[in-house]
């Protein structure tokens, strides 16, 4: 089996040999301008016999006469060739030292781009850790190798994310498949069951089956969030938080009225510009979160407001102690009120969701631990007049 032959290598135009090329055509340019002035200041000096009358002689050393005109016309040619021929030596010797020298300075002047090349061949998913480190002068070529190290450390963080959700998501949709198979076969394999074990069967699969739609829902929600981030909304319709605030209430009421949650709301107009079905799943979830992670007769409040600038949802619950330290890893997939894949219900997203809405209709979104159990998170969006500029978040 034959490849492709390669091609022979060619003399590539590198930034080394441009800024030599560029160096050497400067000096040497320059040096010829230098000797051209010269060689013409040389034949205009020598002019000795331009004030003598015609005919006028002049005596050499040798004893030799010789007419004045005819000595200065062999002076001037003379000193002239002289000059010139020196004046071009010397040029070639000045341009060879300085190409050369302009190529080895360049050479170091370039050397942390070639680590930073290297760096970059050798990446890969077991060498992420590898960085330039430059220590050199702090010009262009320092800040390039820091922007890189840097981009590297973003990448990294990106890619460590993207392995641990990848992870728990195949943990997550592997517990209902479990159930599901575990169901079927030991059903199955019971020769005495009746049509109510397989009714309880169809039962369990079809509690497992939802769950598992529900995941994959959630995860593709929080995809379509994340892809969104910093970048034009595909779609971008003026709504209020208020409304989808209470279409999330009404979804709930049932749960709300079995655990006994004393609800206090203040739906003011929050209206917003973004995508419609993003934004009324920002506020399902964290009207969601603070029903499911409440305790019976707790308390759940829900505002929203705006103030021209900022739109804002705060959604507030009690519920089991948080403390602050942990709240940030909330917005972290598959992280349910500080514990990891504990069983309890919910997949973890829901959090994470909201944070990948906001940033994708370029908000924020906080959250704080109550004394004695809870937590309060507060959402603020530009304003549907504000555009996409102002910081008044709610206090």
């Amino acid at each position: 089996m034959t490849g492709t032959p390669r091609r022979p290598p060619r003399l590539r135009p590198t930034l080394r040999l441009r800024l030599t090329l560029l160096n050497g055509v400067l000096l040497v340019g320059a040096g010829a301008i230098l000797v051209l002035l010269s060689w013409l200041l040389v034949r205009d000096a020598l002019r000795p016999t331009d004030e003598l009358l015609p005919g006028t002689t002049v005596l050499l050393a040798d004893g030799r006469s010789m007419d004045a005109a005819a000595w200065q016309r062999q002076l001037v040619d003379s000193a002239s060739g002289e000059l010139l021929a020196k004046g071009l030596a010397a040029l070639l010797a000045i341009g060879t030292v300085g190409v050369v020298g302009a190529y080895a300075v360049a050479g170091r002047a370039l050397r942390p781009l070639h680590q930073v090349t290297a760096t970059a061949r050798r990446l890969g998913e077991t060498t992420l850790d590898q960085r330039i480190s430059y220590s050199g002068a702090n010009d262009e070529v320092a800040e390039l190798a820091d922007t890189f190290d840097e981009m590297l450390d973003r990448i990294a963080a990106a890619f460590e994310a993207q392995k641990r959700f990848v992870a728990n998501a195949s943990h997550e949709l592997r517990t209902p498949l479990a159930v599901m198979r575990t169901e079927i076969d030991v059903t199955l394999s019971d020769d005495e069951a009746d049509a109510a074990e397989y009714r309880r069967m169809a039962t369990v699969v079809r509690d497992a089956s939802e769950r598992a739609n529900s995941l994959v829902d959630a995860l593709l929600v929080l995809a379509r969030s994340e892809a969104q981030t910093g970048r034009r909304l595909g779609r971008r319709t003026e709504c209020d938080l208020a409304a989808g605030t209470l279409n999330a209430l009404s979804a709930v009421r049932r749960e709300v009225e079995r655990i006994k949650l004393d609800v206090h709301t203040s739906l003011e107009p929050a209206p917003v510009v973004g995508d419609p079905g993003l934004l009324d799943r920002l506020a399902g979830n964290l009207i969601e979160n603070a029903v499911r992670y409440n305790h019976l007769h707790g308390r759940l409040w829900v505002r929203t407001g705006s103030d021209g600038q900022r739109s804002w949802l705060v959604v507030g619950n009690t519920g089991f102690e948080v403390d602050q330290a942990d709240v940030p890893g909330l917005f972290e997939p598959f992280r349910r009120g500080g514990r990891e894949r504990t069983g309890a219900r919910g997949s973890g997203l829901g959090l994470s969701i909201v944070r990948a809405v906001c940033d994708a209709h370029g908000g924020t979104v906080t959250a704080v631990a109550q004394s004695g159990g809870g937590l309060e998170v507060t959402v603020n969006l530009p304003a549907a007049d504000a555009g996409s500029t102002g910081e008044n978040p709610v206090r």
